[in-house]
């Protein structure tokens, strides 16, 4: 395949994404409008973030392999692997926990598998320095001999009714998370920030460079509509991009979902990473990750039960509701002053593939 024959235009992405206002009193008592932009709405397989990260990536790529990386549950090894499914280029999914290859696949592998992606499964050790040169040389190397030779192995499907249980530990969430973020930069700095031979490597939850760069146009999008902007944080892609398309008077707020305070850091280097400098107005509110990712608390499940009742709008449970809880509680504390107009980033849907996501 050809970069030429990669024609992202054929998938008739929803872009720019919608924006609606969403008349809520606990913003108008205070002078403020709330906006929602539906990045949800984008793709129905490569919604929100997913697309921005991964649209010039898959240019890059130009319909080589792509091997990107995951936990269990990954909406990016979902939506890279429906991309593949999509576009016609093969893809491998290198998950983390070899104690899950023997295991029924869930229904979010399942649906990677049935999408054409080929499973990798590592040790959470292997997985943890995965972005050290000589380890992840180690696991291309295997990944990719193993799927031209068709042995990567192909775990048993969902056992009928399967649900998502909950994950193993939350040591795949922010500790994991800061180690591997710390060692991002030698994945970025690869030829064609990923390049390798036959293969197209993208880091997890696909921030580099490139997807950086994608997210710029999400910020395009508001320039002279919002006056802050709020998103939910994972890798911290998403942000880097945002800020920088950002008008001169315009900030946006990070909410990661991940404890950690880690992600400052990771975001200044994204934006050096993609720019060559810090670019745009951003800060982080650390305060709503309720004690990590995947974690809710019943506080948060009956703010995002409210807000769907309220508005009509189904609130994903991991990522979103965790930034409009963020967006809310800022309001009644006064930290938006009468005139303001706050944009909140809707980046996904309630899935039932994910856990916490079935109500």
């Amino acid at each position: 395949m050809t970069h030429e024959a990669l024609d992202l235009s054929r998938l008739r992405p929803r872009l720019p994404s919608p924006l609606r206002e969403a008349e809520d009193e606990r913003f108008s008592r205070r002078g403020v409008r709330l906006l929602l932009k539906r990045d949800d709405l984008i793709h129905p397989d490569l919604p929100g973030n997913k697309w921005r990260k991964l649209e010039l990536n898959l240019r890059a790529a130009a319909g080589r392999t792509v091997l990107t990386f995951g936990g269990a549950y990954s909406n990016h090894l979902r939506a890279t692997a429906a991309a593949g499914r999509l576009l016609g280029f093969p893809t491998i999914g290198v998950v983390r926990g070899d104690e899950l290859a023997g295991r029924p696949l869930n229904p979010s592998l399942a649906r990677c598998a049935a999408d054409g992606m080929r499973l990798h499964f590592v040790d959470r050790a292997t997985y943890r320095a995965k972005a050290e040169p000589e380890v992840l040389a180690a696991i291309v190397a295997e990944a990719s001999a193993a799927a031209a030779r068709g042995l990567l192995p192909t775990p048993p499907l969902p056992e009928p009714g399967l649900r998502p249980g909950p994950r193993s530990s939350n040591a795949g969430g922010a500790e994991s998370c800061r180690k591997r973020q710390s060692r991002l930069q030698p994945h970025m700095s690869w030829p064609g920030n990923g390049g390798v031979g036959n293969l197209y490597v993208v880091p997890e939850g696909g921030s580099n460079a490139l997807a950086v760069q994608g997210c710029v146009a999400l910020g395009t999008e508001l320039r002279g509509v919002a006056d802050v902007v709020g998103v939910a944080c994972g890798t911290g892609g998403t942000i880097a991009g945002l800020a920088a398309g950002l008008g001169p008077a315009q900030r946006a707020i990070g909410f990661p979902v991940l404890k950690g305070g880690f992600l400052g850091d990771e975001i200044r280097a994204l934006q050096d990473a993609a720019f060559g400098a810090p670019a745009g107005d951003w800060t982080l509110d650390d305060r709503f990750h309720c004690g990590g990712y995947a974690r809710t608390t019943p506080e948060l499940e009956a703010f995002a039960a409210a807000f769907e009742e309220r508005h009509g709008l189904p609130v994903e449970r991991l990522y979103v509701a965790k930034m409009l809880h963020g967006l809310t509680t800022l309001a009644t504390e006064g930290a938006f002053p009468p005139g303001t107009i706050v944009a909140a980033v809707i980046t996904g849907r309630p899935d039932a593939a994910q856990p916490g996501s079935a109500r």
